[in-house]
């Protein structure tokens, strides 16, 4: 029993320090190199920093298809993650706003989701 016990611990603990990972896999247009979007990235690292969430870029080296490209976003938390979305989101409104101007700069490099996934993850 006290091994049940210690194990439930274990796992509310875990859990209760559990961070989150953003996974979008995306694919650039022809006419956007890698380095226009690595300084798209920069600038919405900076907005993001304000609300916990930053983000890398991974290039395939390797890989049955070598035009994909992996957001790897990170969140202290599913609850940090959320509040930094939903501040991103309701931003979209105003087309002056930092995000507004982010995601047009985004979508000029073509970089719409293919796939996006969240992950909990845990030190």
């Amino acid at each position: 029993m006290k091994k049940i016990i210690g194990t439930m611990l274990l796992l509310v603990a875990s859990a209760s320090h559990a961070g989150h990972l953003d996974v979008i896999s995306f694919t650039l247009d022809e006419d956007c190199s890698l380095g226009t979007y690595l300084e798209i990235v920069d600038d919405f690292n900076e907005w993001g920093e304000a609300y916990g969430y930053q983000t890398e870029i991974a290039a395939p080296l390797f890989h049955d298809n070598m035009d994909t490209h992996y957001w790897l976003g990170r969140s202290a938390s599913n609850e940090a993650f959320g509040k930094a979305y939903d501040a991103w989101e309701a931003a979209q409104a105003d087309a002056d706003s930092v995000p507004a101007k982010l995601n047009a700069r985004f979508g000029e490099c073509g970089a719409g989701n293919d796939t996006r996934r969240a992950y909990s993850t845990f030190p």
